[in-house]
């Protein structure tokens, strides 16, 4: 196992994250699922620069992408746009991309159970046959009931898995598997040899180690299963807007250069625009608390 972490938390240069996670063991990122923000040619070199490689990338699924969209015309848009993330990931030597199959935030089926699953698997099979030409895996993960009514437990994410070929996997995210499953060691062994990813944030989705889950016992429960990737980190820290809150400088109160829909997407998971002094505290706690369970 390795330490990774997403990126698409904080509105910054590449390269300063870059520079932020090799200061605290990170080895890899998962970047984020905008192929049009990034020139591959560009990025390979910087990331080798500061000897990080690129793990994946996850999907992105805010505005109109959706696979499970009733209008063909809409998935037909999504497919293309998971293709475009794999063939980013593919050209910068990554490994896998991280597919949440619905648009985050959409808590209303477009159809029947039936229909749905349909439209779902065709177009995820659609996307692996792209992810098998450019040598990327895909890993499908749930969300909690919040973010998404169509997959929140891991024994969903191993069923459209199944239903698209035995070489597509499951990523866990520990935030969510922590509010859905009934057990969540248990989640993490019957999913296994198929666990491909697996994200990291607390319980209450700030670093790991600023909660109550148990991370020794994740990682031991990882171990037994044979997962050998990363632990990507993925904290979206809630913001306190009242005098309770007990980090009060932590919202960025300057202007960020962020699109509307980023930022829409980060305010949607409670979040806002983080200061970079409390964006890189998170990223160090993270570390200081997975780096001694793994090596």
């Amino acid at each position: 196992m390795h330490l990774s972490t997403h990126n698409w938390m904080r509105a910054e240069p590449l390269e300063t994250t870059l520079r932020r996670i090799k200061k605290f063991g990170y080895e890899s990122i998962e970047i984020s699922g905008e192929p049009e923000q990034y020139k591959t040619k560009e990025t390979r070199a910087l990331l080798k620069e500061h000897g990080i490689r690129c793990w994946g990338a996850v999907t992105l699924m805010l505005g109109e992408r959706n696979l499970a969209a009733k209008n063909q015309g809409q998935r037909e848009r999504s497919v293309q746009y998971v293709k475009d993330v794999l063939t980013m990931v593919s050209e910068l030597d990554g490994e896998i991309i991280t597919l949440v199959p619905a648009t985050v935030g959409k808590v209303v089926p477009d159809g029947t159970e039936e229909e749905e699953w349909k439209w779902v698997v065709d177009a995820t099979r659609e996307c692996f046959t792209h992810a098998k030409k450019v040598g990327v895996k895909i890993a499908v993960e749930p969300l909690n009931r919040f973010e998404t009514y169509l997959f929140n437990r891991g024994a969903q994410a191993l069923a459209l898995a199944d239903a698209v070929s035995p070489e597509c996997g499951v990523c866990l995210d520990a935030y969510h598997i922590h509010m859905e499953e009934f057990n969540v060691y248990d989640a993490i062994r019957k999913v296994g040899k198929r666990l491909f990813d697996f994200h990291v944030a607390d319980n209450n989705r700030f670093a790991a180690g600023l909660g109550q889950i148990d991370w020794p016992k994740i990682v031991a429960t990882l171990k037994e299963v044979g997962y050998d990737g990363a632990l990507t980190n993925e904290f979206v820290a809630p913001v306190d807007r009242t005098p309770a809150a007990p980090y009060p400088e932590m919202v960025e109160r300057h202007p960020v250069d962020i699109s509307p829909e980023q930022l829409k997407f980060i305010q949607d998971h409670g979040s806002s625009v983080l200061t970079e002094k409390f964006y890189t505290d998170q990223m160090r706690i993270t570390a200081e608390t997975l780096l001694p369970l793994i090596k």
